[in-house]
């Protein structure tokens, strides 16, 4: 089950890619300063994660107006979720979880999805100023999206 409101979010440092090169994200980052919504998602270049993110992109000023950094995650390589993104024109910044730590920490890791052994579950999770989950919701199905509304509820 993936880890619940109260609970105190596990740290992390990521690699995201960008035209400058490869760079670390870190949980810290945000920490004391702004609140931060994390999306798992399975795999780039699949149609339900392609439809996600760039909902969530064009809608990047809602969360930057609640005081929120957003974040995607999932176990693709750096350099295919930028490929993904620039052929999407999806502007959230996506971390790889190419070791599946972080997954495994949120507990967010299938077994097996058809196939596929260790991949992220399609989950999101709210993290307060103080490193505190606000907010937790998981899928088994990788076909249901996050409830957007109730993410933005939990950052007011």
């Amino acid at each position: 089950m993936a880890l619940q409101p109260g609970t105190k979010a596990p740290a992390f440092s990521l690699k995201t890619k960008t035209a400058d090169g490869l760079k670390d994200v870190a949980l810290a980052d945000t920490a004391g300063q702004k609140q931060t919504v994390l999306l798992f998602f399975p795999l780039a270049f699949t149609s339900v994660c392609t439809t996600e993110m760039c909902s969530v992109s064009q809608g990047l000023d809602a969360y930057k107006s609640l005081n929120a950094a957003v974040y995607a995650i999932s176990v693709d390589s750096p350099f295919a979720q930028e490929a993904w993104a620039k052929a999407n024109a999806i502007t959230i910044p996506i971390l790889s979880d190419f070791n599946k730590d972080v997954a495994k920490a949120y507990d967010v890791l299938y077994a097996d999805l058809l196939g596929f052994k260790g991949v992220a579950k399609r989950s999101a999770f709210v993290i307060g100023v103080d490193g505190v989950i606000k907010y937790s919701s998981s899928s088994d199905d990788p076909k249901q999206m996050p409830d957007f509304a109730a993410i933005q509820a939990a950052l007011k």
